[in-house]
């Protein structure tokens, strides 16, 4: 069964790019997945089986934390 994984989540890999990261960002989720590195930016594509067996942990989604968004929200609302 794989791995529940959704864009956005970054992943913290087995072994370092040869940049020197070990954490990616999800940017496409299905059969195939790509991933860029967030330390120099690049793009990695790989089937997900493959991708599954090289993630050491998965970190999470990103989120936006800023106290501006709340009321961006609320204005749309009116």
């Amino acid at each position: 069964m794989p791995l529940p994984l959704s864009v956005g989540e970054k992943v913290k890999m087995k072994k370092k790019h040869p940049c020197g990261g070990d954490v990616f960002t999800l940017q496409r989720v299905g059969a195939d997945i790509r991933a860029s590195c967030d330390t120099c930016g690049s793009h990695i594509r790989m089937p997900r089986r493959d991708f599954e067996k090289r993630i050491k942990k998965i970190e999470g989604a990103e989120v936006d934390s800023s106290p501006d968004r709340g009321k961006e929200l609320e204005k749309g609302a009116d």
